[in-house]
């Protein structure tokens, strides 16, 4: 993914301001941004449900500008909203998912998916039924089912118990092993070091930080983070 001067404002408002960066292939991106930094903008922007005021975004050889039908096949989405019906249950979400992307042997990817998630024995509950967890568990599921090349997560340890929590980090854990490419944007400083390769600041809708994880001490990084923060506030 290659983004190039992008920027969204809602009138005299800016909630991004010339962003530029890039993901490469196999790469686990964490974004880190306070409340009103434009994270969920940027979100909703790469995952084509909101368009950008200016600048471009491409992923492979495709234009968001004139392919965005197949970005979409490109891109799973895990958000704090499960995207998923309430009244079916699970099995029935990913059918319908899996009919939305024209999904291949969707039967038998179904049942891998629900028994990587954890969720075989569920699979004909209602997701009214489920705990938090287990809907973002589903949610998992749904957002792979296409076996996007671009994976977004919009602050997805929200809400979750500890143990929910930890089954989440491993799922990504071994994402990443697999090498699939991941974008996360979130404010929980701990979880989003550990998993990413790449760490960027964001700041009322301004980059104002992007290095490699490698390169960041992790005993420093919270008051460097809390330190771009307040330094942008002056």
């Amino acid at each position: 993914m290659a983004v190039t001067g992008l920027t969204k404002s809602f009138g005299n408002l800016y909630a991004l301001r010339n962003l530029s960066f890039s993901l490469n292939k196999g790469e686990f991106l964490t974004i880190f941004g306070p409340n009103g930094a434009g994270k969920t903008t940027l979100i909703r922007i790469l995952s084509t449900l909101t368009k950008a005021s200016s600048g471009e975004i491409r992923i492979a050889d495709f234009s968001f500008e004139n392919d965005s039908e197949k970005i979409r096949r490109q891109i799973g989405v895990i958000a704090h909203q499960t995207f998923l019906y309430e009244n079916l249950t699970a099995e029935e979400n990913l059918r319908f998912y899996g009919r939305l992307y024209d999904v291949e042997n969707l039967p038998k990817k179904i049942e891998t998916l629900l028994s990587e998630v954890d969720l075989q024995l569920r699979k004909k509950d209602f997701v009214r039924t489920f705990s938090r967890g287990m809907q973002q568990r589903l949610a998992i599921a749904r957002a792979m089912l296409h076996e996007p090349s671009i994976l977004l997560l919009d602050e997805p340890y929200t809400g979750l118990d500890q143990h929910a929590s930890e089954m989440l980090t491993n799922w990504l854990k071994r994402l990443r092993s697999a090498e699939q490419t991941i974008l996360m944007v979130t404010h929980d400083l701990e979880q989003g070091m550990e998993l990413a390769d790449r760490i960027a600041v964001l700041v009322k809708g301004k980059l104002v930080l992007n290095q490699a994880q490698q390169e960041i001490d992790p005993k420093k990084f919270r008051q460097t983070y809390y330190d771009l923060v307040e330094k942008d506030k002056r």
